[in-house]
């Protein structure tokens, strides 16, 4: 009798194994990634189920986010007359400056987000740039501040913000404050609280409860976004914390070296939407367009003439359109391109974007960490290097500390800043945001803040790296199987 049920719990038990790898192999839109959780499912099959589960549903394809893309697309439409005529008249305007990559932007419009002119644009590197520059506009706020970020620490940085907003609110100005509620962790207890008590409106974007933890780990916001009256943004790789903060002061143990924006002009507009659609989603709010929020364009045109747009994905997009925006870009490079990212785990797409651009004469140079804060994806990431080396790719490692930058600069005249690595996380998983500035002298200053890092960092000999033992590749390489997954 007993043999008798272990028979129908073992048939019982791969019946369900073959369940789950059809489902793996309908629900899972890259090969590679079916691959990798085909066979974690196979050889480790409990293991590997939970994994599935837990990190491997194609949300993107299920709709999770449909309640949140209802109320996005309701509020976009409102939108849509306006940022349709002033892309056109942008792109009148500064013709020459988005002529070398029109198909990107036309990409891009079909996206929903608008080119946007007559904006300002500074590049802040590090840190130190960013927050004086915050804390100042935030001090100028008259009538809202929204804040959305995926690490926000109870430090020194992060109570000097908390303190400013809180002061803003005692003057009359609406703050709202959306944190990610893994990367924020450390402030759930106690600096939610005395931002709750002092007025400011703060909510996760995902409160984690122990039965969907790992789904809601999974999924993250991993935006960081400022916007100040409308009329003001910042975007970038930024978080608020004192580890980016490069002062003595605060003892850190590692040089961070990380880039972003702020933006002052048109270009705020899609940046308050994307805000906006994501506070309705997790405060349960109603927000609507008007004019506070979005401000007449003909009161934000600033005296220069940048040209900015907005790549944006997450599990609530139909498509992985930051990774396409890469590929496009990368596809209508021309001469160069200057690539920098903390974690290089590229898939098949961009890897094959790569090589052929670099076959077809097309100079690239990437910077990645010499120091990096993941063992497992720095190992990965090494066994991506032989075959874009051999394709005349040149590769650094930088030594400083740790580089944390998401850039990528373009024949000198095309910029992408933001948040999203090269990596399946933030193509497929993570809730990101990337500004495009189409203009050259923002182009160089990025191209030559990227030749100063090269000062710092070491670049990988092609022969010897090809020649490194055996048994180092095979390891990489069988850390690279798990790439899908990180």
């Amino acid at each position: 009798m007993n043999w008798s049920w272990l028979l129908v719990a073992e048939v019982l038990y791969v019946i369900l194994v073959i369940l789950v790898c059809m489902r793996v192999i309908y629900d899972t839109r890259s090969s590679t990634k079916t691959l990798a959780y085909l066979l974690l499912i196979i050889f480790l099959p409990v293991i590997g189920m939970f994994t599935y589960f837990s990190f491997g549903i194609n949300y993107r394809r299920r709709k999770l986010y449909s309640k949140k893309l209802l109320m996005n697309e309701a509020m976009e439409q409102s939108l849509n007359d306006r940022i349709q005529s002033s892309s056109l008249e942008a792109y009148t305007q500064g013709k020459a400056a988005v002529s070398n990559n029109d198909r990107l932007f036309q990409y891009l419009l079909r996206e929903g987000s608008p080119l946007t002119g007559q904006n300002h644009v500074e590049l802040l590197l590090n840190g130190e740039q960013k927050f004086p520059r915050v804390l100042e506009q935030l001090r100028a706020a008259t009538h809202h501040i929204h804040i959305e970020y995926y690490i926000y620490e109870n430090d020194e940085t992060g109570n000097a913000i908390a303190d400013l907003l809180i002061e803003k609110v005692q003057q009359g100005v609406e703050v709202r404050f959306i944190y990610d509620d893994f990367g924020s962790h450390s402030i759930r207890r106690k600096l939610v609280k005395r931002l709750r008590s002092a007025g400011v409106k703060a909510f996760p974007f995902h409160k984690i409860i122990f039965i969907a933890l790992a789904n809601r780990l999974n999924y993250r916001n991993h935006r960081k976004i400022i916007i100040i009256d409308g009329l003001t943004a910042f975007v970038g790789g930024i978080n608020v914390s004192n580890k980016y903060v490069n002062d003595p002061a605060f003892n850190n143990k590692l040089y961070w070296r990380d880039t972003h924006l702020m933006i002052r002009g048109p270009g705020v507009y899609y940046l308050q939407y994307l805000f906006l659609a994501d506070w309705n989603f997790c405060a349960g709010d109603r927000l609507t367009v008007n004019e506070h929020f979005f401000p007449p364009v003909h009161t934000l045109l600033q005296k220069e003439n940048k040209l900015v747009q907005t790549a944006v994905s997450g599990p609530d997009s139909d498509n992985p359109t930051i990774l396409y925006a890469i590929l496009r870009a990368i596809g209508l490079a021309k001469k160069e391109l200057l690539i920098t990212t903390p974690y290089f785990i590229p898939g098949e797409s961009i890897m094959e974007a790569l090589i052929v651009a670099a076959y077809s004469g097309i100079r690239i140079r990437i910077l990645v960490p010499g120091i990096s804060d993941s063992l497992l994806v720095n190992t990965a990431a090494n066994s991506y290097y032989a075959t874009l080396l051999k394709a005349g790719v040149a590769i650094y490692r930088y030594k400083k500390g740790f580089v944390h930058a998401k850039t990528l600069v373009s024949d000198r005249n095309l910029v992408m800043v933001g948040t999203a690595n090269m990596d399946h996380r933030s193509f497929d998983l993570n809730f990101e945001v990337n500004a495009l500035v189409y203009d050259t002298a923002i182009a160089e200053q990025l191209a030559q803040a990227f030749e100063n890092d090269l000062l710092d960092a070491e670049q990988i000999d092609a022969e010897k790296w090809l020649s490194r033992p055996l048994y180092i590749q095979l390891f990489e390489k069988t850390c690279r199987l798990l790439s899908p997954l990180l």
